[in-house]
This record gives structure tokens, C-alpha cells and sequence, in this order.
């Protein structure tokens, strides 16, 4: 049976790794707030294949994200690795399509953030968190990042960013998340749960 809980949608696209694994602290974070939990999912790969050609699930990992996973969040994450300073083409795709959501306002209200990941040490990583705020923007979300009342911040010698959390993974052996590059995720992912619990419609 499903949970009746609210819940904050981390969607995201990884495919080293590295946007996964900020997708899970973001999703530590978020458990940290009573009355609310993390949905995590993910969205295939596009390819230029006219016929179906993955499974409805992943082998591993998240879950693939339905639109239905969109409507009923009472929070979003979007979450990719840069492509050339925006988002990967398989979020986008997704996002693409959710024009009868953007038509009904069903997010219209809900606070929404977002995540990236880059091989070089700044690699486009702030136009990535700025233009994927666009749509968030377009659905009327109310878009959160990261004050610099969170120390670590100021301290990070890697990724983080005011406008969401970010990771510097190296373009040969993928570096792990640093402290402080967790730290942020997770203290953005409860400031995003807290901020859902308070913009929830009142019965």
C-alpha cells in the first residue's frame, strides 16, 4: 500500500554516479524532517531509437519518474550533470512533457531546487543550477538553494554553490563527494523539506 505521506521529489539523471550520490544525501537530508520523506527517481537515457528499447524498469538505482511521481510531490529536486552549462538532454526530455502539468498548475506553489555535478572544477556548474530553475520558474515553483548561513559553504574546497549543491568529480578518476560538498546536500535537502511542510496547502 502506498505512503500517504508527503514527499519530495529528488529527480535526477546520473550516469557515472557521482548526481546518484548527491541524490541519496539531498534524500538523507529530507529525512531528517518529520512528516515528510524523499521519492528518489531517475529517467532513462534518449537516443535517437525510434522503437522502445528499455525496460519500463531500471536494472538498478531509482526508479524511473512518472508524471504522476510530479503531480503529487509537495517539493522537487532536479538534479543532472552539466551539458555544456545546462542540463542533460534525458531531464530535459522529461521536463518536456510536462506541459498539461504546467496547464493545470499542479506545482504552482511548491518549492523546487536543483543539483549538478561537473568534471572540471567549475565546468558550467552555476549556468547548470540557473537555467534548470527556468522551467521550475515556468510551473510556478518558489526556487530554494543554499544561504551562507551553512558554514560549509564558505569552507568547501570543491563543489557548492548559493544556488544549489554541486560536485566537482574530476574529468579522469571520478573524486567522491568531499565533506563539505555532503554536507550541503543534505542541509539543502531539509531546507527544501522544511520549506514543503510549510507551503502545504492547510486542510
Amino acid at each position: 500500500m502506498p505512503s500517504s505521506q508527503p514527499y519530495v521529489l529528488v529527480l535526477f539523471y546520473s550516469r557515472t554516479g557521482q548526481t546518484a550520490e548527491m541524490a541519496n544525501q539531498i534524500g538523507r537530508g529530507i529525512a531528517r524532517c518529520t512528516g515528510i520523506e524523499a521519492r528518489l527517481r531517475t529517467v532513462p537515457p534518449v537516443s535517437p531509437d525510434t522503437e522502445s528499447s528499455l525496460p519500463a524498469v531500471p536494472d538498478n538505482g531509482a526508479p524511473y519518474a512518472t508524471k504522476e511521481d510530479l503531480a503529487g510531490c509537495a517539493g522537487l529536486v532536479l538534479g543532472s550533470p552539466t551539458r555544456f552549462g545546462n542540463m542533460a538532454a534525458p531531464l530535459k526530455h522529461f521536463l518536456d512533457n510536462t506541459g498539461d502539468l504546467w496547464l493545470s498548475g499542479a506545482l504552482s506553489g511548491k518549492p523546487a531546487g536543483a543539483f549538478t555535478s561537473t568534471g572540471s572544477l567549475h565546468g558550467g556548474q552555476e549556468t547548470t543550477l540557473l537555467t534548470m530553475m527556468l522551467p521550475l520558474l515556468h510551473h510556478g515553483m518558489v526556487v530554494c538553494g543554499v544561504p551562507y548561513s551553512e558554514k560549509a559553504l564558505n569552507e568547501t574546497r570543491g563543489g557548492g554553490t548559493p544556488y544549489g549543491p554541486s560536485h566537482w568529480a574530476g574529468s579522469d578518476e571520478q573524486q567522491p563527494l568531499s565533506d563539505h560538498e555532503k554536507t550541503i546536500c543534505q542541509s539543502f535537502g531539509e531546507r527544501l523539506a522544511t520549506l514543503a511542510l510549510k507551503l502545504a496547502p492547510q486542510d
